[in-house]
């Protein structure tokens, strides 16, 4: 009588995603921002008015059936520029994310890799950058580099890029002594192969939840810097200089659909991304094998 083979165990991914399945504030975090983000890429396929398209008999009008959110004071439909203002933020967030991980990880993976004196060096470098206060650094970067997309991008790229470089030198320092990467540098593999064939793979979890944090605080970041003025420009929309528009005591208390709405919109797309970031490093956290 042949034995029965065991049932596989399913492997740590399958795992993590079948905790992050069961975290009701990230499955609530997903089911936020996927209709947001369809609504942010698709309504210039659906929506009859432009970001900046004026209507001088409409100024200062309320939610209609015409203008879901209203307009603002130069007649302006609230909702398109809710949307496109989310589409810059997302931008923003998107690609200052993206460069500041690069950045983190090179310096994090190289510092681990290459060394004492590289390690020493990018480390006191990394310390110098993180002793640094943050509001007034990320002010000044922004007063020396301009408004625009552009130029916000690199501002919250160079701020955001310290602590993740420190994490990925953590995990690297212990996977260094492990036994298949001590053999690939006994065969005379090179910085770039230790980097991208064993580092890359062995931080995923932790670009990926760092990512997903950062995109969120990303958010909130080119938000105060478009609040004062340092961010995006209007006429650009962007939920902070819509903010910033809407700031005064008249508007604050006789149209507050022009707050509202954005304010909104900041609050629930910064929330859903910090949730769905908390149930990803709940999922990849090993500790919780053990609960």
């Amino acid at each position: 009588m042949l034995a029965r083979t065991p049932p596989s165990s399913p492997g740590p991914m399958a795992r993590a995603f079948h905790r992050f399945g069961h975290n009701k504030a990230a499955l609530f975090g997903v089911s936020a921002i996927v209709p947001m983000l369809v609504m942010i890429l698709s309504y210039p396929l659906w929506w009859t008015f432009k970001p900046n398209d004026i209507d001088l008999l409409a100024m200062n009008s309320g939610p209609t059936v015409t203008h879901w959110f209203g307009t603002d004071g130069v007649g302006r439909d609230v909702f398109a520029r809710v949307l496109e203002g989310g589409r810059i933020s997302l931008l923003v967030a998107v690609a200052s994310t993206a460069v500041s991980a690069i950045i983190g990880f090179l310096a994090g993976a190289i510092s681990a890799f290459a060394g004492r004196w590289a390690d020493a060096v990018t480390m006191r470098f990394v310390d110098l950058v993180m002793t640094l206060p943050p509001v007034i650094f990320l002010l000044v970067l922004a007063s020396i580099a301009g408004t625009g997309i552009w130029p916000t991008v690199l501002v919250i790229s160079l701020l955001s890029w310290p602590l993740l470089s420190r994490m990925i030198r953590s995990r690297l320092l212990e996977l260094r002594e492990r036994d298949f990467v001590m053999a690939s540098r006994g065969m005379g593999a090179g910085l770039g192969h230790l980097l991208f064939r064993h580092g890359l793979p062995n931080s995923i979890d932790i670009l990926v939840v760092y990512a997903t944090l950062q995109i969120a605080n990303a958010i909130l970041l080119e938000a105060g810097l478009s609040f004062l003025g340092l961010g995006i420009a209007p006429p650009a929309a962007s939920w902070g200089n819509m903010l910033n528009a809407a700031r005064s005591t008249a508007v604050l208390e006789q149209f507050p659909w022009q707050w509202l709405f954005p304010g909104g919109a900041l609050v629930l797309a910064v929330l859903a991304i910090n949730f769905i970031g908390d149930g990803l490093r709940d999922a990849f956290d090993p500790r919780a094998e053990l609960n």
